[in-house]
């Protein structure tokens, strides 16, 4: 089996975990979100530190924090997944994951924007146009239902917003990972102490301490930490033997099971509004991963003329050489 083969696998089977993840998540349904998130943390920390314990790699952690500038980027960066995490929690528990599943469609299109406003980076009409109808969806739903799709919005914005900081990393993605979680770990560690000996209620003033009631429970929770830290393993391991466009276009799959999931399993009502933002939303996708392709196609085509135009002239050379 070919690397890219076993990529593509890997790509598919992370975003197939990610894509029913909801469907986890809403067994907890009556926990509260801050205890849950803590448990999130907590365990996908100890997954991550396994990985790295086992691959002798576990001290490369607290390198990380070397220099003020590293660990900025870090403590950053989890406050943004973080958030992302808590809103995902959130919605599911409020029966709002189709809302969810619109924020993870109009991800890739936010971090275009923001590539051209903190990078610069080109953008072609393309992308334009792919942007300005994802603008008509979300529009069409803020006027059909009589408000913004707030949560939509704003996973897609601290999603994108996480990409751009990371772009700021120098850091391997599963040691940059483990430390961004072992960050927030104390607060997660200091909160599930408040739930459990102050009774400790959160936002929602209900107070469970789930931990420990029963042993299915128990490691249902702990579950959270592999079903967290697996895919962004198999994506880091997919990311590296396939291209951008690939890689892009395969993503869809996640919010595509998320939706499913939403209407089929939950059962959450789709509306008329959603009917119309749902295909202008993947219109938009389609006209941005063809301008994706154009690109990888046309970054491929250069590629292969420089390779080939340094072949001839080298060969050109020996010939020279060979014939004085």
């Amino acid at each position: 089996m070919s690397d890219a083969v076993k990529g593509l696998l890997a790509l598919v089977l992370a975003n197939v975990i990610w894509g029913l993840s909801s469907i986890f998540y809403k067994h907890f349904a009556t926990v509260p979100p801050l205890e849950l998130l803590s448990h999130r943390t907590i365990w996908s920390f100890a997954f991550f530190a396994l990985v790295l314990m086992i691959q002798g790699r576990l001290r490369e952690v607290p390198r990380a924090f070397s220099s003020l500038r590293k660990a900025a980027v870090i403590v950053l960066a989890m406050a943004l997944i973080s958030v992302n995490w808590f809103l995902f929690i959130r919605a599911i528990q409020l029966e709002r994951a189709l809302e969810a599943s619109l924020g993870y469609y109009i991800f890739p299109l936010v971090s275009v924007v923001m590539g051209v406003i903190v990078f610069g980076e080109a953008i072609g009409r393309a992308k334009v146009a792919a942007f300005l109808l994802a603008a008509l969806a979300v529009g069409v739903l803020t006027v059909g239902l009589g408000a913004a799709p707030i949560i939509s919005i704003s996973l897609a914005l601290t999603f994108g917003a996480y990409g751009v900081i990371k772009k700021f990393s120098t850091l391997g993605p599963v040691v940059s990972v483990t430390a961004e979680v072992a960050v927030v770990v104390p607060l997660a560690l200091v909160w599930l102490w408040g739930v459990h000996v102050l009774g400790w209620t959160g936002i929602t003033g209900q107070n469970l301490a789930l931990f420990g009631s029963a042993l299915s429970e128990s490691l249902l929770l702990m579950a959270s930490g592999p079903i967290t830290a697996g895919p962004l393993i198999l994506f880091s391991y997919a990311s590296r033997r396939l291209t951008l466009a690939t890689v892009g276009l395969t993503q869809y799959l996640n919010p595509t099971l998320q939706l499913m999931v939403a209407a089929l399993v939950f059962a959450e009502p789709l509306t008329r509004w959603h009917a119309v933002a749902f295909p202008l939303i993947w219109t938009a996708l389609a006209i941005y991963s063809w301008g994706v392709l154009r690109q990888e196609r046309a970054r491929h085509r250069a590629v292969s003329s420089a390779a080939l135009s340094e072949t001839t002239v080298t060969n050109s050379s020996m010939e020279r050489s060979a014939n004085p």
